[in-house]
């Protein structure tokens, strides 16, 4: 294919500020939307590269290798069986010519037509060749898909120029423009006719630029317009001046997704960036780093500066202006009158807070309904003091501090801090509660609850938090789900599925830490955390089951958050037996490990025809009779049992899951030869109680770990 065959095309729209927490994915799927049109018309050449631009005012794309028409295409139509659609002369039925003046083919005849069979009877087609589509016919169904197909946060409806019609779009939209090289498209949207005219900066640049060519807009909005259109080149250059001026500064603007989310919403916000450095009075510094870091973040977008090797907040803050000026003198100095009242206020409720104790906050919440169905905030502390205590007792925490973190917990939701940063809920309430000299390990438990999951070990210093932890999210997860509230699709408000893994993950990191495993003594379960759990809602009734459900709900959230991981069959082997959370891990891992043994998959099989045996028997006996052990198979298999089965279960009581699944491998041959030479079902029923009470000793042997019949292939 020749280049005189393609050329480059450029279709933008031009806008009213759009969001900015969706502008790159507006503008990823505008791009997405043209090109997967024009593909589908054949009107991109190989070689064809599509590029996606988003400014706050405009969504674009660049698309290299765009044909002006596409080559001719052969098609074929299947229409109707040819006994339906001509006469028995072979004429058109009045059914053919309608079916062919639908698909646009009323020009053919049944000359035109071929037959063939499908193997059941003949059926009439139409094949031939076809014109290939037109850019300008196929770019106006583009840009109509484009724009419906736009993931909009909110539709607005505004009206056109003309006082009469109106249309719906994300913002209102001023221009369009598409061009094929040097050549106007005829396409129109949302009231707009294309033509090459396209918008610079409001401030900096021309207001109106003639676009010559599709290969020039770039450099054109850039040298004429003074704006920097691709969302990625403006972030790179905001995110090195970032660097570049903290380095100056000797600070840093910190990592982590919260920096991350703040770069691409001011690279949303300018078209073209430019980084200067602001501060604030040092005295504000005396109130809680994090909701200074809020106020200049969220309300702002500034990015405060911390000392490189603490980590420590800094007095001074990264400003992204959508000016450059020789003096920034007066930008900086507005920005920093209008942070300075924000971080006021916040001294202020600080200060105010602080006179008086968290726990002089904590009857107040008697006024604050958690859920109608399940009382107030007060109620539910009662509730998660008293699972708190209970699961300390479990394991060997101390039950003081883990009752006074819970009575202490919610108790910043009625300070004025809390009330003008919600999201500081908890790291708040650590403040405070460090200002009354509560213990350190009751201030730690109340400033990590609102963590998503444990992604570390428990150790002594961290055991209060994980108890409040897990005994928040019990509570939540039987109280909700209990009133009726359960998850459905996507909708999940009271955040059950993240409660769940939250507990999954606290049981996994007990066990990490060596507070759940063999040889310790009271240890947690999750069915007893549950049952304990339902009984503290005293007058607030539940519904039947709730127990059984939440637990159900529970693993079903294990299995699919493991199933990323590991083998789909090997973690419905484990969990098919619902083990204790603490244990599931060691035994997925062990179970993977045995699905690839040569015995498994025998092992597997064997399992599931015992499995099918002893469903159909009436009564097994729990023994077995050893003067009935007539065949040598059976003979065999009850000795090997005999031999392997203290040392499975030692290993199985220790721990040891992959050590028991080894052991169990060991009877292989045995069950083999036990199934090809032994009728299980024999005609005398003591002979046949005693052949099925040896397959259920082998069952329950075989099944410590895992069902292992759910790894046969």
């Amino acid at each position: 294919m020749t280049t005189a065959q393609t050329r480059p095309l450029l279709v933008e729209l031009v806008t009213e500020e759009l969001p900015p927490k969706a502008l790159n994915t507006l503008g990823k799927a505008f791009a997405q939307g043209i090109h997967a049109v024009l593909e589908k018309h054949h009107l991109l050449a190989d070689g064809n590269v599509t590029t996606d631009y988003a400014t706050p005012r405009r969504l674009a794309v660049h698309l290299s290798h765009v044909l002006v028409q596409a080559p001719e295409q052969s098609f074929t139509e299947k229409l109707m069986p040819a006994k339906v659609g001509l006469t028995p002369d072979g004429q058109a039925t009045p059914a053919l010519v309608k079916k062919l003046e639908s698909k646009g083919l009323g020009h053919l005849q049944p000359a035109d037509l071929v037959s063939e069979s499908d193997g059941k009877q003949d059926y009439l087609y139409a094949k031939g060749t076809a014109p290939g589509a037109s850019l300008a016919e196929s770019l106006q169904e583009a840009l109509e898909a484009a724009i419906a197909g736009l993931p909009i946060p909110k539709v607005m409806r505004y009206q056109l120029d003309d006082g009469v019609t109106s249309v719906k779009f994300v913002r209102p939209a001023h221009h369009l423009l598409a061009l094929h090289g040097t050549d106007v498209v005829p396409v129109a949207t949302l009231g707009l006719t294309a033509d090459r005219i396209s918008n610079g900066h409001r401030f900096m640049g021309q207001a109106t630029l003639s676009i010559q060519s599709a290969d020039t807009w770039v450099q054109q909005l850039a040298d004429e317009g003074r704006v920097i259109a691709s969302f990625d080149d403006r972030r790179n250059a905001i995110a090195a001046q970032l660097a570049s001026q903290a380095q100056a500064l000797g600070g840093t603007i910190g990592t982590g997704p919260e920096v991350d989310a703040l770069l691409d919403e001011v690279t949303a916000l300018v078209e073209h960036p430019t980084v200067y450095a602001g501060q604030f009075d040092p005295k504000f510094l005396d109130v809680p780093a994090e909701c200074l870091i809020l106020t200049m973040r969220l309300n702002q977008k500034y990015f405060p500066l911390f000392e490189p090797a603490t980590g420590k907040l800094t007095h001074r803050f990264l400003i992204v202006s959508n000016m450059q000026v020789n003096d920034p003198r007066h930008i900086v100095e507005g920005n920093e009158r209008v942070v300075r009242p924000r971080l006021a206020d916040a001294q202020f409720f600080f200060d105010t807070d602080r006179k008086a104790t968290l726990e002089s906050r904590v009857d107040s919440l008697a006024n604050r309904v958690y859920h109608n169905k399940l009382g107030s905030q007060r109620e539910r502390i009662e509730r998660v003091r008293a699972i708190a205590r209970h699961i300390a007792g479990c394991l060997g925490g101390n039950e003081a501090h883990a009752d006074r973190a819970a009575l202490l917990a919610k108790a910043d939701l009625n300070s004025n801090m809390v009330g003008e940063f919600p999201e500081l809920q908890g790291i708040v309430g650590a403040y405070y509660a460090t200002a009354d000299n509560e213990p350190v390990e009751v201030v730690t438990a109340i400033g990590e609850q609102y963590r998503i999951r444990l992604d570390a070990a428990v150790t002594a210093a961290t055991l209060t938090s994980t108890i409040l932890f897990i005994a928040e999210r019990a509570e939540t997860l039987v109280g909700i789900w209990g009133i009726g509230l359960v998850p459905s699709g996507e909708r999940d408000p009271y955040g059950l599925r993240r409660a769940a893994l939250g507990i999954i993950s606290a049981f996994e990191q007990l066990a990490a830490g060596d507070y759940l495993g063999p040889g310790k003594p009271n240890q947690l379960s999750l069915r007893d955390l549950l049952d304990f759990t339902a009984s503290t809602f005293g007058a607030h009734p539940l519904d039947a089951g709730t127990v059984n459900d939440v637990a159900g709900f529970i693993y079903e959230r294990y299995r699919n958050q493991l199933g990323a991981d590991h083998d789909r069959n090997v973690v419905d082997a484990v969990l098919e037996l619902s083990p204790p959370l603490h244990e599931v891990q060691a035994r997925v891992a062990a179970c993977g490990t045995f699905a690839q043994m040569p015995e498994a998959q025998s092992l597997a099989a064997a399992n599931k025809r015992i499995t099918n045996l002893l469903k159909k028997a009436d009564a097994v006996p729990e023994t077995i009779d050893a003067s009935r052990l007539s065949e040598p198979a059976e003979q065999a298999l009850a000795a090997k049992i005999d031999q392997v089965s203290p040392k499975a279960q030692q290993q199985f009581a220790q721990g040891d899951f992959a050590g028991a699944l080894s052991t169990l491998s060991e009877t292989r041959e045995a069950v083999d030869q036990f199934f090809a030479d032994v009728m299980v079902m024999a005609d005398d029923p003591a002979v046949r109680a005693n052949r099925l009470a040896l397959l259920g000793q082998l069952g329950r042997l075989m099944n410590q770990v895992a069902d292992i019949s759910r790894l046969a292939q």
